[in-house]
């Protein structure tokens, strides 16, 4: 079971509603998953890894949100991961319990450098100042925080200073993460996708602030040929293999990224990181073509 884990999706209700949410419209079509069939999906879980993530919709809102942790704990999962936009976290009395509970890690979502840029992509007032104060309430406990952020149209200029918050808040590690466009991304494409070409530097120099602060940054979805002088930093090479429980079961995540989620055209044959780039969501030169995508050349 070393290097797995496994990702349950609690369900879909969520009190954020992000632009670029992949889920899309499974919050009105499924709500939330019930509580027996989760517990099942725990226990199975446990036959596969060690390592279990919380995810949704926002895990957080769920009336039996520590019942479940305590379930995970009991089923000695050494590693309990709650994906989250952290809103609940604001509250220092929910951070105590998730923490004593069994819960071990967080993984935040921040958008934006500044209220009116997350909350514009939450599309949820006030939701800027209870993530950042879920960050603050989290640290101050000795938790291991991460953050994702999505890029998009509207914050990719904005990356280098919302890396200067991150790190001036001290979380652990954070990740870029290239959005996907299916759900409501999809719905919002143009609004929301940027160029691969345009957000290059931004991305760039934003981990290049993470990592002069020692911090552990990543990207996701950015293909090799985008990151020259930053390939150490793909999060595809190090994402263990996950199984996860969703309306259906995905056995292996990797193998679904590669061969279904993401796409290569016959010109990256040329390029010397073939072999492990998984190239981009296949959305994204549906849309905009090849032309962008240059093979790298030794």
């Amino acid at each position: 079971m070393n290097n797995t884990k496994v990702d349950i999706k609690f369900g879909y209700l969520c009190n954020n509603k992000c632009l670029f949410c992949v889920q899309g419209n499974k919050r009105e079509i499924y709500g939330n998953i019930d509580k027996n069939e989760i517990i099942q999906k725990i226990e199975d879980g446990r036959q596969y890894s060690g390592t279990i993530v919380f995810t949704g919709g926002e895990v957080t809102i769920r009336d039996d949100f520590f019942e479940l942790i305590s379930v995970a704990k009991k089923l000695d999962y050494q590693a309990i991961q709650i994906q989250t936009n952290g809103r609940m976290f604001s509250d220092i009395a929910f951070c105590e319990k998730a923490i004593k509970t069994g819960a071990t890690e967080f993984s935040l979502a921040l958008h934006g450098h500044v209220p009116e840029l997350h909350d514009y992509l939450t599309k949820t007032h006030g939701s800027f100042y209870q993530t950042i104060k879920g960050i603050k309430n989290l640290k101050k406990l000795g938790q291991y925080v991460g953050t994702n952020t999505v890029i998009t149209k509207s914050n990719f200029r904005n990356l280098h200073d919302l890396a200067d918050l991150l790190i001036y808040l001290d979380v652990d590690q954070f990740q870029l993460a290239f959005i996907h466009a299916v759900g409501a991304s999809a719905d919002n494409f143009e609004k929301l996708v940027p160029r691969y070409s345009l957000i290059e530097p931004f991305v760039k120099e934003a981990l290049s602030l993470g990592i002069n602060k020692s911090k552990t940054v990543m990207t996701e979805a950015i293909p090799y040929c985008f990151m020259s002088g930053y390939t150490d930093y793909i999060a595809e090479t190090i994402i263990p293999k996950t199984k996860i429980y969703d309306i259906n079961i995905l056995n292996d995540y990797t193998f679904y990224r590669i061969n279904e989620g993401k796409a290569k055209d016959d010109n990256c044959k040329n390029c010397c990181y073939f072999k492990i780039c998984e190239g981009p969501w296949k959305e994204y030169p549906q849309k905009f073509g090849w032309s962008e995508f240059v093979p790298v050349i030794n």
